[in-house]
């Protein structure tokens, strides 16, 4: 929230509390990691821990699970996932699997009844016949994401809607972004709803969790990176803030927008203009447009 201080943040002088991502009141603009491995796919973190508990007495957690066509083939197509999670499917997916490209690391599927696979699964998972019990992505390190610095990274300030974040990482992909990077404490896991929303792409795209965001924007800073952060009460133009040079596009939460000392680690804040007259955008519409105007601004 942007009333609440990063913990050891250092300060640069009042900016006033920005107010979001576009020209509104709502929305915000600026969230985990990955190991390097072949062709930027995420690595896990810790080992499957045993068969799903299904509905039997407790709470299944959505960050052991994926589920549905794309985020699951995506992660069959891992590399850091051979030899680990637990592959279910559906008596009528179970023929998809007989080609062995969609898993070219030797997972095995196990046949379930479509009735069975829903109850282990969090109420209201569209699972398409299909789902994998595996341990949580892993993250990379700031600098593994950001050197040499060129292109585009987003981060994203306690933005925490599963949907949300995992459109963005769809759209980060699909833009050519570098990576995404979240705060530690204020994001959800890369699995479950957001795997789902991002059809895949959090298998491919680096992420890297740090614990506070203004001293990984000093890094970036270090490390030749220009930071943009979108807010609703800015001045200056999306368009007119954007240009050739190293970009992290800085977005926040809906409501509160980028807090203030995240801001003010920020080197411009900049507004999208909505000639329509309507004041916000979801943060994913927002992050999508802001992705657009800079990979046009780097001449991609």
């Amino acid at each position: 929230m942007s009333s609440n201080r990063e913990g050891n943040d250092r300060k640069r002088g009042p900016k006033g509390p920005p107010r979001g991502p576009a020209s509104g009141p709502k929305g915000g603009a600026r969230e985990r990691g990955w190991t390097p491995t072949p062709q930027g796919a995420q690595g896990p973190r810790g080992a499957d821990k045993g068969p799903p508990r299904g509905d039997r007495g407790g709470k299944t957690d959505p960050s052991n699970w994926l589920w549905g066509r794309h985020p699951v083939i995506a992660a069959l197509a891992n590399p850091a996932r051979k030899g680990m999670g637990r592959l279910l499917v559906t008596e009528d997916r179970a023929a998809e699997f007989d080609d062995p490209a969609l898993t070219p690391h030797g997972h095995r599927p196990e046949r379930i009844d479509g009735v069975a696979l829903t109850r282990m699964l969090p109420a209201g998972a569209v699972h398409q016949g299909m789902a994998f019990k595996v341990a949580p992505l892993e993250g990379v390190s700031l600098e593994d994401l950001a050197d040499p610095a060129q292109g585009i990274i987003v981060m994203l300030d306690q933005v925490t809607d599963p949907q949300n974040v995992g459109a963005v990482f769809r759209s980060a992909l699909a833009f050519g972004a570098r990576g995404i990077v979240v705060q530690h404490r204020h994001s959800p896991e890369l699995a479950g709803a957001l795997a789902k929303a991002s059809a895949g792409a959090t298998e491919r795209l680096p992420c890297a969790r740090v614990t506070n965001l203004s001293r990984a924007l000093e890094r970036l800073a270090d490390l030749g990176w220009r930071a943009v952060g979108l807010d609703g009460s800015a001045t200056e133009t999306l368009e007119g803030a954007l240009d050739n040079r190293p970009t992290v596009i800085v977005m926040g939460s809906e409501g509160e927008g980028i807090r203030r000392l995240v801001a003010e680690h920020c080197d411009v804040l900049a507004k999208i203009p909505m000639p329509g007259g309507f004041e916000s955008l979801n943060v994913s519409n927002a992050t999508a447009i802001a992705l657009y105007e800079a990979a046009r601004a780097q001449g991609r």
